[in-house]
């Protein structure tokens, strides 16, 4: 086996897996104080780029992956910009109900 996809297939699940436990611990605790605005506005839109990228170069793997990683930011990133009134919308929403 060729150890290249290999290690193209473990970015990408590290990739997308990362932005995940900040999603849920935002969706339970509804705090993103500690969080930085400018830096995921920046992350989402690194994302957005590398996506546009894997398109152009027809990439599968580029586009499912920063597609991917792109919604779990730009989730991040408005929730962070959001009032807490309405981030308790958004979470209560996402969270299952009893």
């Amino acid at each position: 086996m060729d150890v290249i996809p290999l290690i193209g297939y473990l970015a990408a699940a590290c990739s997308v897996t990362s932005f995940v436990p900040q999603a849920y611990k935002i969706i339970r605790t509804r705090d993103t104080t500690a969080l930085s605005p400018p830096m995921y506005a920046l992350t989402t839109t690194g994302f957005l780029l590398w996506t546009v990228y894997g398109i152009g170069q027809g990439q599968w793997p580029l586009i499912l992956t920063n597609a991917i990683c792109f919604v779990l930011a730009a989730f991040i990133l408005v929730m962070t910009l959001l009032p807490a009134t309405k981030k308790d919308a958004v979470a209560d929403a996402l969270t299952p109900q009893d």
